[in-house]
C-alpha cells in the first residue's frame, strides 16, 4: 500500500472522512489551550466530571426534540453550568470539598441522563449520546463546533494574562485585580462549551479525552506555557487525524480510535519524554544539574 493510499486516499475519496477530519481539527484548536490550563489549575478530573455532567441536559433536549442538534446543545450547556455552579455553592455552604461535591453531582447527572435516553429512545440513540458520531457530522454540527472553537480562541486572547497569573498565584491576582473571579467563571463556561461541542462528535464518555490526553502528553516535552499549548494542540490534531485513519483501515469505531491514539502518544511521552519521562529521569546528569 502506497503512502497516498494509506494517508490521503481515505480523505480524498470520502466526504464523511473529510467532515470528520474538519470536526476533530476544529475541536483540537480549542482543546489544546483548554487542556493545558485545566492541568495547570489541577482541574483535570473536574474536566472529566463536567464531561459527564452535560448528559442530563442533552438527554432532556433529546426527550423533547429527539436527536436535534440545537436542543441537545442548549440542554447540555445549561446542565453543565448548573452542575458547576451547584458544586461550587455546596462546597462554600458546607464542609464538603468542591471536588467531592462535583463528583456527587456528575454521578447523579450521568445516571439521570442514561435513564432519560433509555426510557425515551432506543439503544442506538443511547449509543449516539454516550459515544458520539464523529463519522456522521453534518453541516450544522461542523458550524457549531467551528463557532465554539472561535469563541474559545477569542476568549483566551482576552483572558490569557489573568488565567496565567491565577495559575501561578491566585492570591496575588485577587490583591491587584477583581478579574480573578470573572476569569474563573469564564474559564468554567469555556470548559462546558467545548465539552458540549466535543459531545456531538465523541460522545459524553469520551469528550474530555481530546482535551486532557494531549495536554498530559505535552507536559513531558516542554515547560514553557506557549510551547505547551502549541504541542497539546498539535498532538490533539495528529491524534484526531491518525485515529480516523486507524478507524478507516481497521474497520474500528472512530471515536475510540482517536482517543486510543492520543493514549498511545501519552504512553510514549511517559516513557521517552525529555521533561520528566522515565528514561530521562534514569539518565545520568551532569554535576550540579537540576
Amino acid at each position: 500500500m502506497s503512502p497516498y493510499d494509506l494517508l490521503v486516499a481515505p480523505f480524498a475519496e470520502f466526504e464523511f472522512m473529510r467532515r470528520a477530519l474538519v470536526g476533530v481539527l476544529a475541536l483540537a484548536l480549542g482543546a489544546g489551550p483548554l487542556g493545558i490550563f485545566l492541568m495547570l489549575r489541577r482541574m483535570s478530573l473536574t474536566g472529566d466530571a463536567m464531561g459527564h455532567a452535560i448528559l442530563p441536559g442533552a438527554a432532556i433536549g433529546f426527550l423533547f426534540a429527539g436527536l436535534n442538534l440545537y436542543a441537545m446543545t442548549l440542554g447540555g450547556l445549561i446542565a453543565g453550568l448548573l452542575v458547576a455552579v451547584g458544586a461550587g455553592v455546596v462546597a462554600r455552604a458546607t464542609r464538603m470539598k468542591e471536588d467531592a461535591a462535583l463528583a456527587a453531582f456528575y454521578l447523579v447527572s450521568l445516571a439521570l441522563g442514561v435513564l432519560i435516553v433509555s426510557v425515551r429512545g432506543s439503544n442506538v440513540d443511547l449509543l449516539h449520546v454516550l459515544f458520539g458520531t464523529v463519522l456522521g457530522l453534518d453541516d450544522d454540527t461542523l458550524v457549531l463546533i467551528a463557532g465554539i472553537t472561535t469563541i474559545t480562541l477569542l476568549a483566551f486572547a482576552f483572558l490569557w494574562r489573568a488565567l496565567v497569573v491565577e495559575c501561578v498565584d491566585p492570591s496575588f491576582l485577587a490583591s491587584v485585580s477583581r478579574s480573578g473571579g470573572v476569569s474563573h467563571i469564564a474559564f468554567l463556561a469555556l470548559v462546558v462549551l467545548n465539552l458540549v461541542g466535543a459531545f456531538h462528535a465523541l460522545g459524553t464518555l469520551r469528550a474530555v479525552g481530546l482535551v486532557m490526553l494531549p495536554a498530559a502528553t505535552a507536559r513531558f516535552f516542554a515547560r514553557d506555557l506557549t510551547v505547551l499549548v502549541a504541542l497539546a494542540t498539535l498532538v490533539a490534531m495528529a491524534s484526531g487525524a491518525l485515529g480516523l485513519l486507524v478507524s478507516y483501515h481497521l474497520g474500528a469505531p472512530a471515536g475510540p480510535s482517536i482517543i486510543l491514539v492520543a493514549g498511545l502518544a501519552y504512553a510514549a511521552a511517559v516513557v521517552a519524554g525529555p521533561v520528566g519521562g522515565l528514561l530521562s529521569r534514569r539518565a545520568p546528569r551532569r554535576h550540579l544539574e537540576a
